[in-house]
């Protein structure tokens, strides 16, 4: 029988010291975090300037399958069969460029914003295991994200770690 309560007092012991630790959470807004970074409103201007370019030239060829469309309608009935069918190619042609060009816009800006991304989306978690480590977090959340899976969160028992991310960033 005292072999079973030190046995039990043995294997309780090691829980004890886990539940005497201080737990400590920490809870930030990614995504405003994310927005005020310098990086990302870069990212935002160099996106927006292809897409702008992108745009542009899908404009170019919208153009030209309009002219020629409509020239084609114009003169169709009057236009020896040799010559409608060669323009109805064209026009195909036209529509086909347009279709494969805006896919490969659509590819490339994705590319594009993925490599821009990806790099400040780093620092950020970077900076936040920084605080994390620094500060003895046990958990640090973000309140932004809609998926975050918790349901509820005291915020008297909770540490806002916003302005400490922020300052490993270098940001106001």
């Amino acid at each position: 029988m005292n072999k079973k309560i030190v046995l039990t007092l043995i294997c309780l012991i090691p829980l004890t010291t886990v539940f005497a630790q201080e737990l400590k959470f920490g809870y930030y807004s990614r995504a405003d975090i994310f927005q005020s970074m310098p990086e990302t409103i870069e990212a935002e201007k160099k996106l927006n300037q292809v897409t702008s370019d992108y745009k542009k030239e899908i404009e170019k060829i919208q153009e030209e399958y309009q002219k020629k469309g409509s020239d084609y309608m114009a003169g169709r009935d009057t236009m020896p069969e040799a010559i409608r069918v060669r323009r109805e190619a064209e026009i195909q042609d036209i529509q086909q460029r347009l279709q494969s060009f805006y896919q490969d816009s659509q590819n490339d800006i994705k590319k594009q914003e993925e490599a821009l991304i990806v790099p400040i989306n780093n620092k950020l978690d970077a900076a936040v295991k920084a605080v994390g480590n620094d500060n003895g977090f046990t958990l640090i959340f973000d309140t932004s994200s809609a998926n975050n899976g918790l349901s509820f969160w005291s915020t008297d028992k909770c540490i806002d770690v916003t302005n400490l991310v922020r300052a490993k960033l270098g940001l106001k």
